[in-house]
């Protein structure tokens, strides 16, 4: 995904001639309550774009509305892929997007949210990549053994400081 922290990139993919790329892929899907409408875009670059083996660009635009309600939101979103076109059609790429936000959500978000991770004072040397480890470790464990939500699992061993231990010696 090419976002705003990396401004030389966002700004030449968002001016690539995208009113001039047919729509590669459609998909409609209804699900946690909304409908949601994506259009995919995919356009092959040459070289000269700020990230060097970019073979193909993509644009995605995303209408969401609530199942209960009228208005439609609309977010466009880009992102690069050094993939040929011979090797990711353009239904191949809408499914890796996707499956991008299931990274997001199943860890990224987890780390935030669960393990407050943004707020941590271990800032220097080879400290915060051990800690980021020690977390999707446990992360890890706990999906391992069955749990589905991270928070309800972190409360559980909370209760009984021998719950870790003893999970991980099962392993």
């Amino acid at each position: 995904m090419v976002k705003g922290n990396q401004p030389l990139l966002h700004a030449q993919v968002r001016a690539l001639p995208w009113r001039q790329v047919p729509v590669a892929c459609q998909a409609r899907e209804k699900g946690h309550g909304r409908a949601e409408w994506r259009t995919l875009k995919v356009t092959a670059v040459a070289a000269g774009l700020a990230f060097p083996h970019a073979a193909q660009a993509i644009q995605i635009v995303r209408r969401r509305r609530l199942l209960t309600g009228k208005k439609w939101s609309t977010e466009t979103v880009c992102a690069v892929t050094s993939l040929a076109a011979t090797q990711a059609r353009p239904a191949e790429l809408a499914a890796i997007v996707r499956g991008h936000w299931l990274i997001e959500d199943r860890l990224h978000w987890v780390r935030d949210m669960d393990w407050d991770e943004d707020r941590s004072q271990v800032r220097t040397g080879n400290g915060p990549r051990v800690m980021a480890s020690l977390r999707n470790l446990a992360i890890a464990i706990l999906r391992l053994t069955g749990h589905t939500s991270i928070a309800a699992a972190l409360r559980y061993y909370a209760r009984q400081p021998g719950r870790p231990l003893q999970t991980i010696t099962q392993c």
